[in-house]
This record gives structure tokens, C-alpha cells and sequence, in this order.
């Protein structure tokens, strides 16, 4: 038999009423809850389940409500004797994933992704940075494109997703030129992403400095359960390694899809998404149609997911 990796979404993943079932059904899930409204002085629950959800796309809101619903959800599993034998996560969703191999403690993490949302949302003046999907080209085109796009400005590959799927980032007028660029080079679809900055583009670099100083003081330990980074798509050994991984993640693009590969290689089989959405199962169905691929995201999916272990 395969391993089995628990994988946990970033950012775009939330909507309204993330979480509930399993508050409801799961009173340690609701002790998350209640201690990330502590930590971060809202009421996380409302925010989660009642909105406004112009407020919960915020990104300031929306990573500690997403690591705070994905870290109920993997609690609930380990609740149920279930364990990783491997974990990783999309951008915000590497902190989910670091919580649950024990390598950060839930308040620590609640804490830093939400001074990491503010640091993120600050980095640059709204509208000047932004986002898009280039959908049907290889990483070597979209990077071509970029560096005929830029003109003195930044636009760069952020996330590497699947075959065919790569987001770029950065100035918002070098991005349009970019998605010209792409639709008259063959992209199949090219789309604005609904996003607040520039992220894991060079332009995150200040942010990325000032984050490190909330890094140098957060208690990272050695991970007890295998976690690759999104910087690297490589395996981190120690808190030190997490520490300058995670800095480096918020100006560099996600290697999702090496991370996959890298996984599947090593024989994992099974891939649980543990959290909102279903973003990361359609990626990695994407990478690879030989593995098996569940969504964890409400109550209702609990007994799928142990019938599997």
C-alpha cells in the first residue's frame, strides 16, 4: 500500500460557512475556533460563517480564517486515528501543513499568518500589483512572455500549478502586457485573478523583510511528520531550514507541481485536501490520473476519507 499526503489550500479557497459542520460535530474544532478569536481579537466563527464576505476576501482575514478552518479539519481527522505520512500546502496552506506535522503550535500560527496577510496586503498600494492565470502554455513560454512584458516593471511566474496552468504576478500594467502577450501566443484562456497584490513575485521582498523579523521570533521545530516547501519542492529538515523557507516563500513562485511529482515519486498514492474548496484535488488530478485524490472540507465527507485509511 501507497502513503498517503494531506495537502491544504491557500487563498481563494474560503466562502461562507467554512468550518461549521465541523464545529458542530467536533468540540476541539470548536476550541480552535474560539482560540483563533482570542488570538486575533474578532470573532472568527462570525467572520467564517456570517461574513460579510467581502471582508473575509480580505487577505488580512482570509489566511487566518483558512489556516484556522484546515487546522480544525486536520484535528479532526488525527480525532479519528488518521496521520499523514506526508504533508505539504499551497502558499498559505504550507502553514496549515506545518501545524499539522507539530513543527509550529496553532497559536503561533494564527498569529503569524495574520501579521503575514497584513505585511502582504501593505507591500504595495492597491491596484498597482495584481494577478493572472495563463491557461494551455508551458512554464518556458509563460516565462518568455514575461520577460517581453516587463519593460522596466516586474512580471514573473508565482505559481506553477499543473500542466498548463501558471499564474504570474506583479505590476498590474506589465501583467495586462503579459496577458496580451498570451492570448496572441496561443494561451487557451487567460484570466485576472481576484487578488489584493502581487504575491509571490519579487515585488513581496520588503514585505518578505519585515516578515522575517516575526519569523525570528516564532518557535519552529523540527517537523515530526515529512513537509515539503513551496520555495523549494524539497523536503525541510529542521525549524531553521522552515524559518528561511518560509521567508523566501512570499517573493517566490509555488512549485506545486514538482511538489506532486516529487511526492508521487516517493510513492504516496493518496492525496487528502484538508480544507476549504477543492482547488488542489482538480491540480493534482491534473498532474497525475493514477492516484487517488479526496476533498475534506465538510462533515458529511468524513466517512469517505476514513473508509480510505
Amino acid at each position: 500500500m501507497g502513503k498517503t499526503a494531506w495537502v491544504f489550500p491557500g487563498q481563494g479557497s474560503q466562502y461562507l460557512g467554512m468550518g461549521r459542520s465541523i464545529a458542530e460535530a467536533h468540540p476541539g474544532a470548536m476550541a480552535l475556533m474560539n482560540r483563533a478569536s482570542e488570538l486575533l481579537g474578532y470573532d472568527l466563527a462570525e467572520l467564517c460563517w456570517e461574513g460579510p464576505e467581502e471582508k473575509l476576501k480580505q487577505t488580512e482575514y482570509t489566511q487566518p480564517a483558512l489556516l484556522t478552518v484546515s487546522t480544525m479539519l486536520s484535528s479532526a481527522l488525527k480525532s479519528h486515528g488518521l496521520a499523514p505520512d506526508v504533508v505539504a500546502g499551497h502558499s498559505l496552506g504550507e502553514y496549515s501543513a506545518l501545524v499539522a506535522a507539530e513543527s509550529l503550535d496553532f497559536d503561533t500560527a494564527v498569529t503569524l499568518v495574520a501579521r503575514r496577510g497584513q505585511l502582504m496586503e501593505a507591500a504595495m498600494p492597491a491596484g498597482k500589483g495584481t494577478m493572472a492565470v495563463l491557461l494551455g502554455l508551458d512554464y518556458e513560454k509563460v516565462a518568455a512572455i514575461c520577460r517581453e512584458a516587463a519593460q522596466g516593471e516586474v512580471v514573473e511566474p508565482a505559481n506553477i500549478n499543473c500542466p498548463g496552468q501558471i499564474v504570474i504576478s506583479g505590476h498590474r500594467t506589465a501583467v495586462e502586457r503579459a496577458m496580451g502577450l498570451g492570448r496572441e501566443q496561443g494561451a487557451r484562456r487567460v484570466v485576472e485573478l481576484d487578488v489584493s497584490g502581487p504575491f509571490h513575485s519579487s515585488l513581496m521582498r520588503p514585505a518578505a523583510e519585515a516578515f522575517a523579523r516575526d519569523l525570528a521570533g516564532a518557535a519552529l521545530r523540527d517537523p515530526k511528520v515529512p513537509v515539503i516547501a513551496n520555495a523549494t519542492a524539497d523536503y525541510v529538515k529542521d525549524g531553521e531550514e522552515i524559518q528561511e523557507v518560509l521567508v523566501k516563500q512570499l517573493y517566490s513562485p509555488v512549485r506545486w507541481e514538482e511538489t506532486i511529482q516529487k511526492l508521487i515519486s516517493h510513492g504516496v498514492d493518496t492525496f487528502i485536501e484538508v480544507g476549504p474548496g477543492k482547488v488542489l484535488a482538480g491540480l493534482i488530478k491534473r498532474i497525475s490520473k493514477n492516484v487517488t485524490v479526496v476533498g475534506f472540507q465538510e462533515m458529511e465527507e468524513l466517512e469517505k476519507v476514513l473508509e480510505m485509511a
